[in-house]
């Protein structure tokens, strides 16, 4: 991988790893609503005019349905639940969580007629991945707690449901579009929240710079470098920063906000990323053309949990 490469994979882990921090600082000062209209309002006035300019506008209206869909399980629900979530659960518990993602996506994938067998490894990797979630979760499912992992569940859930949406129904919809108009959707419909529920006093100015960060940075740069870096690197290469977010939301967690860093949170940690690599690890290479074509990893960028 190119210079150029790794510095853009490393600014993808900081920019998806720390919206866990950002979301636990905005929450403290204004609601959920609030968090959720003021990243996608901001994320789309950086990135609309951009997918406009670039055309394919008539491609974006016969593909609508779908990406309501979409919208709908990657943005709409998941923001609004992390959002709540994090009122009751810490920043890097959360992340850690959120890590889940690739493991239920190969379930799902099997569930809804993914033909690729699933070796040893893989499976091993399911039910070492599953052992950490419950290692994570399980002290901590008495009371608001419990409801609260059941969120950040139902977020991961969306987020491995988003991909298959992408991949089966917006295969021709630009990545840049697909980004912009699914958070100008959003930020329409919590619009009307977000008034109902607007602040007496101005927020401190701690809210409002978790507020900015989530829109301008982990929004709208982080879609524009994730692009570059697709195209920098491929898409089997490029999202392997997505095992590197976590790491990032503890670190976060631990030193801004002074969370807890306990022997339970090191070993779930070991344990999710170490299932979540075994389970979405690729099967061997066959050597026949037609089994290696089958097996090119799929250039669409949308296979990334955001946050």
């Amino acid at each position: 991988m190119s210079r150029r490469g790794w510095a853009l994979f490393a600014l993808m882990s900081v920019l998806w790893g720390i919206p866990y921090l950002m979301i636990k600082v905005a929450v403290e000062g204004v609601s959920v609503p609030m968090v959720v209209f003021a990243r996608t309002a901001l994320g789309a006035a950086v990135l609309l005019p951009l997918a406009i300019r670039a055309g394919r506008m008539d491609v974006v209206r016969r593909h609508w349905r779908p990406l309501l869909a979409f919208t709908a399980v990657e943005i709409l629900g998941p923001w609004a639940l992390l959002s709540d979530a994090e009122n009751r659960l810490t920043s890097s518990m959360t992340g850690l969580l959120i890590a889940a993602v690739p493991i239920i996506a190969v379930v799902l994938a099997r569930l809804t007629g993914d033909a690729e067998r699933l070796g040893v490894l893989r499976w091993a990797g399911l039910l070492v991945g599953l052992v950490g979630v419950g290692v994570l979760a399980g002290p901590h499912l008495g009371g608001g707690s419990g409801w609260a992992i059941g969120e950040v569940m139902l977020v991961a859930v969306g987020y491995a449901v988003a991909p298959m949406i992408t991949t089966r129904r917006l295969r021709d919809l630009p990545s840049l579009q697909l980004a912009a108009f699914a958070l100008a959707i959003a930020a329409v419909v919590y619009a009307g929240p977000a008034a109902a529920t607007w602040p007496d006093e101005m927020p401190s100015g701690e809210v409002l710079a978790a507020l900015v960060g989530l829109g301008l940075i982990c929004t709208a740069l982080a879609f524009i470098v994730f692009f570059e870096l697709i195209r920098e690197v491929g898409t089997s290469r490029g999202m392997v920063f997505t095992y590197v977010n976590p790491a990032v939301a503890v670190v976060a967690g631990v030193a801004f906000l002074s969370e807890p860093l306990t022997g339970t949170i090191i070993a779930s940690f070991a344990l999710i990323l170490g299932g979540s690599v075994l389970a979405t690890a690729r099967a061997p290479r066959s050597s026949s053309p037609t089994s290696a074509a089958q097996q090119q990893p799929n250039p669409r960028p949308e296979e990334a949990p955001t946050a």
